[in-house]
């Protein structure tokens, strides 16, 4: 206990601030170590002067005589001023402490506490609409931030929860065999959304970036417009990005927790291996930076058939072969795959196609299943 009293102390020390809240909570921490010292010098608990029982006792054997003259006039010097005695029992941190510490509490359990204080302090200071300030410390505030916490600072009102977006369930009477055999760990994991990414409440959105991660047009330009300012400024410090690879960031004012940049392949001159294989790539890193950080909820723009020129028809079945194959290894390392389309064409092309890589269950095998 101690111990954990000890780690708590060096905690509150090293918070870089000087004024205002995090300095009270300091100073009501400082008190809380002496108190906590006189419970266990003395041998009472703060629970009405009771005897300390449990893991305290032991620590109370332990302490030398002089510990515990030396608490007791500390404790007697407090009870005397009733100003003074009132600040001793002020402060929510001091409540927190000196009560976990009587009844067990972890020192984490302490530390969240801490660190909910470090939040509050700093959520007055993001503005998630200027260029200003160190883009890291916000992404730290936003990182530590539960879901609904981080949702006053979207720069939209009308983003679509994961639980709003569809799941999408494979035909039984499905025109076409499947390319790929049934698996039905997979099912409940594919979505099929029309409509605009950067709208999506999940872990992490992929965009469809260029070499440099500085912004550009079509779905890049609208993630780097909804996620604001701060985004460039993270993007700037990872140097650029190789076609085929994948790199993350933040998503700042984004529903999105993450943002995924990955650059897809040039096919204006006509599509080969060369293309083909890095079009692969770019759905593979990604998934991969996806489950490596945690992300268990990712979606998926058409990545290169704009401007780029890799043809819709044939970029399709690169992208749903490299999330099944995929999937068909880590599908207990995410819970859903969203493939994010806008125009009717590429989703009528993804309607088609999907059951060929995600198939149902044969009609034949679901009457043996029944039997």
């Amino acid at each position: 206990m101690a111990v954990q009293i000890s780690t708590l102390y060096s905690y509150v020390r090293a918070l870089p601030v000087t004024a205002g809240p995090l300095c009270r909570v300091r100073a009501d921490f400082q008190r809380a170590s002496v108190r906590f010292n006189l419970t266990v010098a003395t041998g009472r608990s703060h629970l009405g002067g009771q005897p300390a029982t449990g893991p305290l006792r032991g620590h109370i054997k332990k302490l030398s005589t002089s510990q515990a003259t030396t608490a007791e006039a500390i404790q007697k010097s407090s009870q005397g001023n009733g100003a003074s005695s009132r600040r001793w029992r002020r402060g929510w941190l001091l409540g927190k402490v000196t009560l976990g510490a009587v009844i067990g509490v972890s020192s984490a359990a302490l530390v969240q506490s801490l660190h909910t204080g470090t939040v509050a302090a700093m959520a007055r200071k993001v503005n998630l609409t200027s260029a200003d300030g160190n883009w890291k410390d916000t992404k730290d505030f936003l990182l530590s931030l539960s879901v609904k916490d981080r949702r006053q600072y979207y720069r939209t009102t009308d983003f679509v929860p994961l639980d709003d977006i569809p799941v999408w369930t494979p035909s039984a009477d499905g025109p076409k065999p499947g390319l790929y055999p049934r698996n039905e760990k997979l099912d409940q994991k594919i979505s099929l959304y029309t409509g605009d990414i950067t709208k999506l409440e999940i872990d992490a959105i992929v965009n469809a970036a260029n070499n440099t991660l500085l912004g550009g047009g079509g779905v890049d330009g609208a993630i780097h417009r909804a996620a604001g300012p701060v985004l460039k400024k993270e993007c700037a410090s990872l140097h650029g990005c190789e076609t085929g690879e994948a790199k993350i960031t933040c998503g700042y004012g984004l529903p999105a927790k993450y943002v995924i940049h990955t650059v897809g392949p040039i096919a204006q001159g006509g599509v080969g291996e060369e293309q083909r294989k890095a079009l692969r790539s770019c759905y593979d890193n990604s998934l991969k930076t996806a489950t490596e950080n945690s992300a268990r909820s990712v979606a998926f723009p058409c990545i290169s058939t704009g401007i780029y020129g890799y043809p819709p028809e044939k970029a399709v079945h690169e992208a749903l072969a490299t999330v099944r194959e995929y999937l068909d290894e880590h599908h207990d390392k995410l819970d859903r795959v969203i493939f994010c389309v806008f125009l009717p064409t590429d989703k009528e092309l993804y309607m088609q196609n999907l059951p060929l890589y995600f198939p149902a269950a044969s009609p034949e095998s679901t009457v043996r299943s029944k039997l």
